[in-house]
């Protein structure tokens, strides 16, 4: 008997020392990304392997394909407490911090191996600008090249004030990118746009081939214009009031399994990206070229006209410097 009370009281007093057990921390992330696509089998891949590397104490509820509403819809509930992380394309990025969509402005890379370079080149400037914002970047995940998908053929600037396009209301980027060019878009909600094609309200849209497809956009359109307006950036954010409540060695796990996940995320786009474009190929879309050199260069100009006239709106000069310095390196060490 006595041994049993003492057995009680030891364990009663192990229990004290350790103090209260830590409760699992639920992290409810938000996504335009549909389910099925390639986004959401990356994001459930690093939620799975999140729950089991910190044994369950932090756990994932994905909402996928828009149904907390759109980017900016997520961002405020994240600021209400409503949800905790999402899995932004640019605007939702802007939303946060504007001047990570520097990266996105229009015609300033001209491959893959330039945006790995800027994107690593920028990495502690940008971390350090969402965390002053109350963010913690997780990872990078690129959306990629942006084509413009159309109802009639484009291969010159003149074409597109022919044409209705959507333009993502809100999106600054876009905004002063139709402007340089001189169009004049139609302003809607990403959400609206099935049903403003269907209408024919709009009838040129912009995206990358996988989004367009995943969408379905691309059951109405024609015409793919094959010069990419821009490489379309996309990140996981976390709010930082819930990273700082998680342990050091939970908030290592995140971050080490945020960028190995969200690496092979964004190499994962551009294959599935180049994918797309045979399966839109396949689906008798008609890929039209820039009707000559002097084509390519009067848009590359549009945007650094755009990236210009960004500057004090989105970022400062020093950070657009540093951007362009970084690309005029890397090409001037490329050629030689």
């Amino acid at each position: 008997m006595n041994f049993s009370k003492n057995l009680a009281v030891l364990c009663a007093a192990l229990i004290l020392a350790a103090g209260p057990a830590r409760a699992g921390t639920l992290i409810k992330l938000a996504t335009l990304a549909p389910d099925g696509s390639t986004w959401m089998k990356a994001m459930k891949q690093f939620a799975s392997e999140v729950t089991e590397k910190t044994a369950g104490r932090v756990k994932f509820r994905i909402y996928a394909g828009g149904v907390s509403g759109d980017e900016k819809d997520v961002v405020r509930k994240i600021r209400l407490g409503q949800l905790q992380a999402g899995g932004f394309t640019g605007v939702g990025i802007g939303e946060v911090a504007p001047e990570a969509r520097l990266l996105d402005t229009p015609f300033l890379f001209k491959n893959a191996k330039e945006i790995d370079h800027v994107y690593k080149t920028m990495d502690g400037d940008l971390r350090k600008i969402f965390e002053s914002r109350g963010y913690i970047l997780l990872g990078w995940a690129e959306v990629g090249i942006v084509n413009v998908f159309s109802n009639s053929p484009i291969t010159k600037p003149e074409n597109l004030k022919d044409i209705k396009i959507w333009l993502w209301e809100g999106d600054p980027i876009a905004e002063e990118m139709f402007s340089a060019l001189k169009v004049k878009p139609i302003p809607l909600s990403i959400t609206d746009v099935m049903t403003s094609l269907q209408t024919g309200m709009v009838d040129s849209v912009y995206g990358s081939p996988l989004s367009v497809i995943a969408l379905q956009w691309f059951t109405k359109m024609k015409y793919v214009f094959s010069l990419p307006i821009t490489n379309a950036s996309g990140a996981v954010l976390l709010a930082k009031k819930a990273f700082d409540k998680l342990s050091k060695e939970d908030q290592t796990t995140l971050l080490e399994l945020g960028e190995k996940h969200f690496r092979e995320l964004t190499l994962a786009s551009r294959r599935d990206n180049e994918k797309s474009m045979g399966i839109l190929k396949a689906k008798k879309l008609v890929f039209t070229d820039p009707a000559s050199p002097a084509v390519v260069a009067e848009f590359e100009k549009a945007g650094d006209d755009a990236r210009k006239a960004l500057v004090g709106k989105l970022y400062s000069k020093e950070l657009l410097d540093k951007v362009q310095t970084a690309l005029k390196t890397f090409r001037s060490a490329k050629k030689n």
